[in-house]
């Protein structure tokens, strides 16, 4: 692997490690349960419930 201070250090493709992928992607911490909310994940409240309600079926599908 080299390395020069403009681009940092040279990574083969598949020798990226994670955290440079990261990096390249401009991706930060989580820091807050707020920082995952999305306004208007669902369109509607009955789209909600299917999910939710699929969500707990998968969840619990194996504890039969």
């Amino acid at each position: 692997m080299t390395s020069t201070a403009e681009h940092g250090p040279a990574w083969s493709e598949e020798d990226v490690p994670i955290e440079e992928l990261a990096r390249r992607k401009g991706v930060r911490p989580i820091t807050s349960v707020d920082d995952l909310a999305e306004p208007g994940a669902f369109e509607s409240d009955a789209e909600l419930e299917e999910f939710l309600t699929d969500l707990y079926a998968s969840r619990h599908a194996d504890l039969g």
